[in-house]
């Protein structure tokens, strides 16, 4: 009994050693010929795409492009993201100009060159008493931006609906833009308009109600899709500042748990606002409704007050980890050896503790790179990133073919990577994991410090 205790003993000692360089543990199962590897998750602030805090960037008709020196500078800062706000002012009632097209253009070009994306929105005022454009040159605007939004979808991470009212947010209306008839008209123009692909932002829940006309959140068979009930959702820009926020909600429980649920499939973002009825956000008033909402971006400028509360209190810090996604291997599976153009069994548990979900379709990538001599393989999963939902843990499990990779011993990579292929290959819109160890820079992968040998 002492000498099997001895034994049992040098065994754990062996296996508890077992620490990788890329931040997992690795686990031998001598029986199966199975290797599981098991992560450390990571504390760190980073940038990841199309969600955090941002910066809201507004430039009048025919005004100044975006610089790449203050794109750049916003990497500092680990933001990924701007709303991007133009005012049409001096078109109300004519076409727009080509300086205006120009400038749009040239803004998407320096994103693309930086490595960001943009939240988008257009207004024609920023006064309560100023005023906006009929629904025909709302039309005639969109059908000019059309090709330019087209060519330059891969750079716009979701719009806000904009166009009506006092800084686009569906009030204040000069032109009676906000009857039932002109909304659902607009909405039917910008869904027409953008493409398939871009979620649009309503900004409150009953807009989209009245639209879709149900209060029924939709579920997971609608919401994966691209009809027009799962490209619609959420912009708050007076997150926690009253009861109703200024608004927002008509019937406040019951629609914020609609957008609960729809947030599983379309983004809500926004900004504050001065509280009126209510104190100054607390951290854990914030917490709560983040986390129920779903909040995947949020702007930095706007409201100072709330904002500095979270800073003073120290959750600001959290908060940049949380808003939007935050993914993180739990630990991942293999079988160390495979046949020649054979099959991997490959197993990953991935956990989410941001937010919210991803909501733009990536392609995923198991990446084999030779050991000797570097050669990379790529191999598409089926993996749809959008369902690692937050706080609930997804389970990988594929089989990937090894067709057309030689013999010869592989380290094992993740890369989740644009769905755009003018993105594809660019490390700043790659998705990096929230692992200790994983991510490489240069590539945009994430290493699973999994080896396999095929003969």
């Amino acid at each position: 009994m002492k000498h099997l205790l001895i034994v049992i003993a040098l065994f754990l000692n062996i296996a508890s050693g077992c620490q990788s360089d890329g931040g997992g543990n690795t686990e031998e199962q001598a029986v199966s010929g199975t290797e599981k590897v098991t992560y450390t998750v990571s504390n760190e602030v980073f940038t990841n795409p199309e969600r955090g805090f941002m910066h809201t960037w507004q430039v009048n008709a025919e005004g100044a492009a975006i610089t790449a020196a203050s794109l750049n500078n916003l990497k500092k800062e680990n933001v990924s993201l701007i709303l991007r706000l133009y005012y049409l002012e001096k078109f109300k009632t004519t076409p727009l100009s080509q300086a205006q097209l120009d400038l749009i253009k040239t803004d998407f070009t320096r994103l693309r060159e930086s490595g960001l994306k943009c939240v988008l929105r257009f207004a024609y005022t920023d006064a309560q008493d100023g005023t906006d454009a009929s629904v025909a040159v709302i039309s005639g605007h969109l059908d000019q931006l059309k090709p330019i939004l087209e060519e330059n979808k891969d750079v716009i991470a979701f719009v806000q609906a904009g166009f009506v009212g006092a800084w686009g947010e569906w009030y204040y209306t000069t032109n009676q833009l906000t009857t039932p008839a002109n909304k659902k008209i607009i909405l039917d123009k910008l869904l027409e308009t953008f493409p398939k692909e871009v979620k649009i932002q309503v900004r409150t829940p009953k807009i989209k109600q009245d639209f879709v006309a149900t209060t029924t959140a939709m579920d997971a068979t609608v919401g994966y899709g691209t009809t027009n009930t799962a490209r619609l959702g959420f912009h708050n820009d007076c997150f926690m500042a009253s009861v109703d926020d200024y608004g927002t909600y008509v019937n406040v429980t019951a629609e914020k748990t609609y957008i609960s649920n729809e947030a599983l499939f379309v983004p809500t973002g926004g900004e504050t606002c001065p509280p009126t009825d209510v104190p100054v956000a607390s951290c854990s008033i914030a917490e709560k409704e983040m986390t129920m909402l779903k909040w995947t971006y949020l702007n930095l400028d706007y409201y100072g007050p709330v904002l500095q509360e979270w800073r003073n209190n120290n959750c600001f810090t959290d908060f940049e980890r949380k808003l939007g996604y935050r993914l993180a291997l739990a630990s991942s599976s293999i079988k160390k050896e495979a046949a020649l153009n054979g099959t991997l069994e490959f197993n990953a548990l991935f956990n989410n503790s941001g937010f919210a979900p991803v909501y733009n379709s990536k392609n995923t990538f198991l990446i084999l790179r030779a050991t000797s001599g570097g050669t990379v393989y790529k191999k598409k999963l089926n993996f749809d990133v959008r369902k690692v939902a937050p706080r609930v843990t997804f389970d990988l499990k594929e089989s990937v073919s090894l067709s057309g990779i030689p013999a010869g011993t592989y380290e094992l990579l993740l890369k989740i990577e644009d769905n755009s292929s003018k993105l594809a290959d660019r490390p700043d819109y790659s998705v990096r994991l929230a692992n200790t160890g994983v991510w490489e820079a240069s590539t945009g992968f994430n290493k699973l410090s999994q080896t396999v040998i095929i003969k």
